[in-house]
């Protein structure tokens, strides 16, 4: 099948050249803003882990730092501009901005179709308001901002010098387009992995010297209550061991999650839905009847973007309420040295763009 759309993604890749070098040569123009604009973004199709990355940055900046976030809240209902609020309709901004603006109530999130529209906005609130630093989320294709700095995320289990263009691939652009980035990131990594896997990736992605290269996976927190008001309780992976676990989730990439919490309890049980799925009433049903089904000590575990989705459900029984809990998860960096060097890049380039931006224009 892939050898059969190849012709396709040649004639997809023909038409991403053009848009690309009418970027490069001025014919379609970016534009560039007095502040730090740091875009996190693939070169992929499918999760690579940009939120909790997004939220990584967030964490490290808004201690010295206003942080704005930029997405165009994908899957959402609405076409304007949108400012996200912790009361925010997740139809209408989307679930990962709404996460994030949820995490983060003094970080300000904006979703729109056009960037350009919505960092001008940010620009013109008054001074006090205006950002210091702006994250630019999944806007690597979105060129008509020029970032003052790109991160660019590739998933270790779907390494892209081995991928092909879309449709025969999940390439949104050509592999030489990693070359705008600053910062590659491969996301996703066991914490087991060996050199001789960091080496592969090294040789595989081929980088340019000014371009600087890191590791990073996941790291599981506590259980916590989807809904509060129903159950106060929270509790480690090691505690499920023998509970019947119901895994609903609705995110682009589930096997990595599985197979956690497969190491972590003997009775698993799967439910997936599409990447961004917003729930319905029948889908509801089919929750609560899988879910009914188990015996014994059961809960019900889904991801921190599912459980913004499913708080907005008004289906749920309270029983499910009661027993149901969503994992939140943190980057960690393989090696800590690579940790302290990502974390001084991100930010001297915001404190040098930052007196950059203040001298005098010749």
């Amino acid at each position: 099948m892939r050898k059969g759309l190849m012709p396709l993604s040649w004639l997809y890749g023909i038409g991403v050249e053009l848009r690309n070098w009418m970027f490069d040569n001025g014919v379609l123009k970016q534009t560039e803003y007095s502040v730090p604009v740091i875009c996190v973004g693939n070169l992929t199709v499918g999760g690579t882990g940009k939120t909790p990355h997004i939220e990584y940055i967030i964490d490290l900046l808004s201690k010295q730092y206003k942080v704005a976030v930029v997405s165009r809240g994908y899957k959402r209902k609405s076409k304007r501009m949108q400012v996200v609020n912790v009361n925010s309709d997740v139809k209408r901004v989307g679930d990962e901005p709404l996460q994030i603006k949820l995490k983060y109530p003094n970080t300000t999130v904006i979703v729109d179709k056009d960037r350009r529209n919505a960092i001008e906005y940010l620009l013109a609130q008054e001074s006090q308001l205006q950002p210091d630093v702006i994250l630019l989320d999944d806007g690597y294709q979105h060129r008509y901002v020029k970032p003052s700095l790109s991160v660019l995320l590739v998933d270790s289990n779907r390494p892209i010098y081995e991928d092909a263009l879309l449709p025969a691939g999940r390439l949104r652009e050509p592999l030489k387009r990693k070359d705008r980035a600053s910062i590659v990131l491969v996301t996703k990594c066991s914490s087991t992995m060996q050199p001789i896997n960091f080496r592969i990736f090294a040789n595989g992605l081929n980088l340019f010297s000014f371009q600087s290269l890191f590791f990073t996976g996941f790291k599981y927190n506590r259980l916590r209550p989807v809904f509060a008001e129903f159950n106060q309780e929270s509790f480690g992976l090691d505690d499920i061991r023998k509970k019947q676990v119901l895994l609903v989730t609705g995110i682009a990439t589930t096997k990595p999650l599985e197979n956690k919490l497969r190491k972590k309890t003997y009775n698993l049980h799967t439910l997936f839905f599409p990447d961004h799925h917003f729930f319905n009433k029948d889908d509801i049903k089919s929750i609560e009847k899988r879910f009914t089904e188990l015996s014994g000590d059961k809960i019900v575990v889904t991801t921190e973007k599912d459980a913004v989705r499913l708080q907005a459900m008004p289906y749920l029984s309270d029983d499910l309420k009661e027993k149901l809990f969503y994992l939140p998860i943190n980057v960690s960096f393989l090696d800590e040295r690579e940790n302290e060097s990502f974390n001084n890049k991100i930010i001297n380039h915001v404190r040098n763009y930052q007196k950059n931006s203040r001298l005098p224009k010749r």
